[in-house]
């Protein structure tokens, strides 16, 4: 078998969409090894880095935060829980709904994730350098911006999906 007989369709291949889904498959291959190795999961990471960047919230601004359905925020955080690296308690305004805080070992566990998913990062984009790295996430979050229709801004501070 020669390297012609399993070539790529041109068209295939001059599509930024399949480049990026292919990519992607890969990308999320390599992560969601590599967490579970650590004993997490994607969902651990996104909770546990927006309660160490804004402080404690309640479950339904976290997956605003997060862009994760309420369902898999609670289940997410009952497993960070159980394992010790997130606090709930009752909101002392509300008794309705829970408050969320990270706890010492939750931040050391998100600096050992941080450690992992740089390693994965490295492994990923190994072929580009480094100017060429930061313009890919210069060109991909061009194309969020454009897509979720919000400035650059309003980017970083995305809390709830918008359906173009």
């Amino acid at each position: 078998m020669t390297m012609a007989d399993d070539a790529m369709p041109a068209r295939l291949a001059e599509k930024p969409t399949w480049l990026i889904s292919q990519a992607s498959i890969h990308s999320h291959r390599l992560l969601t090894e590599r967490l579970a190795a650590a004993g997490s999961r994607g969902y651990h990471y996104r909770l546990l880095a927006a309660l160490q960047e804004f402080g404690p919230a309640s479950q339904a601004r976290l997956g605003r935060r997060t862009v994760m359905d309420r369902s898999d925020v609670v289940a997410a955080v009952n497993e960070l829980a159980v394992s010790g690296l997130v606090e709930r308690a009752p909101d002392p305004d509300d008794q309705r709904r829970n408050v969320i805080t990270i706890t010492p070992a939750g931040a050391a566990h998100l600096h050992r994730l941080d450690g992992l998913l740089a390693d994965v990062q490295d492994e990923l984009l190994a072929p580009l350098s480094p100017a060429e790295r930061t313009q890919l996430v210069q060109l991909l979050t061009r194309v969020l911006i454009h897509r979720r229709g919000v400035s650059a801004k309003e980017l970083s501070e995305w809390t709830e999906p918008r359906i173009p």
